[in-house]
């Protein structure tokens, strides 16, 4: 399993599920109806929510857009990470926070999928960590106007070769919303 000695807990990265993000995020209600699942999974199972928080030019900290969307609420003890870069460990306290809790497995989910969570699957693997992306439980915006592909194909395309990433001594692959079991078993 993971390559970090004395990790044997798990964590919900919940990842930049702001309203600035979300506003025309693809398939925004059933991805947020999955997060929302996901969050009260962890929490039954005692398992650790993580949340991540954007900060940039278009998600202004304090803003409107900067603030996560109504239909999940962190909870007070729930650590919050504050970013400015795609990969949510650059220039963090994520790795300390999940240190601290003695977390090796993260179980990803959250926006934009392109950027940010693309950038954290690699960023945590990297790093030693056994990484889940649900595969249902992330989403982008339309940036087929910049030359990308439609969005449901990046969702795809990301599911796909994250489903096949291997890594020496580390996990990866991707999980179901309703497939996931907190405490019960490995993620993937």
């Amino acid at each position: 399993m993971t390559t970090l000695t004395g990790r044997p807990h798990t964590a919900l990265l919940v990842v930049d599920v702001q309203n600035g993000v979300m506003e025309t995020a693809h398939e925004r209600e059933s991805v947020l109806a999955n997060l929302v699942t996901l969050v009260e999974k962890a929490r039954a199972a005692g398992t650790e929510v993580v949340w991540v928080q954007h900060t940039s030019g278009e998600l202004p900290r304090g803003s409107q857009t900067w603030e996560y969307v109504p239909e999940l609420v962190r909870r007070d003890g729930e650590p919050l990470v504050h970013k400015e870069y795609g990969d949510s460990f650059e220039d963090t306290d994520l790795e300390e926070v999940l240190a601290d809790r003695g977390i090796g497995s993260l179980v990803v989910a959250g926006a934009q999928t392109d950027a940010c969570i693309r950038s954290t699957l690699h960023g945590a693997l990297a790093r030693g960590y056994d990484t889940a992306l649900v595969a249902d439980a992330h989403t982008t915006e339309d940036l087929s106007a910049y030359g990308a592909p439609p969005p449901g194909q990046v969702i795809a395309h990301t599911n796909l070769y994250w489903k096949y990433q291997t890594a020496p001594g580390r996990t990866a692959g991707t999980v179901a919303t309703d497939e996931v079991e907190f405490g019960v078993k490995a993620p993937v």
